[in-house]
């Protein structure tokens, strides 16, 4: 079960079943989940999404 430990906000993640990169932005203890950002061309889009679900691309302190 995740923690919210995982990812830190500001980190890029992505499904890992594909899709574009998205930022980290928040954790939900409600969810149980990250709430990520990403672009679809010029539209700003969101969602929540399962630490499962992600794999890191890259750490904000990179």
């Amino acid at each position: 079960m995740a923690t919210g430990n995982e990812f830190k906000i500001g980190d890029i993640v992505k499904l890992k079943s594909g899709g574009p990169d998205m930022t980290v932005q928040r954790w939900s203890s409600l969810e149980n989940a990250y709430y990520c950002q990403w672009f679809a061309g010029k539209k700003l889009d969101n969602g929540s999404f399962k630490f499962e679900s992600l794999e890191l691309v890259r750490s904000e302190e990179s």
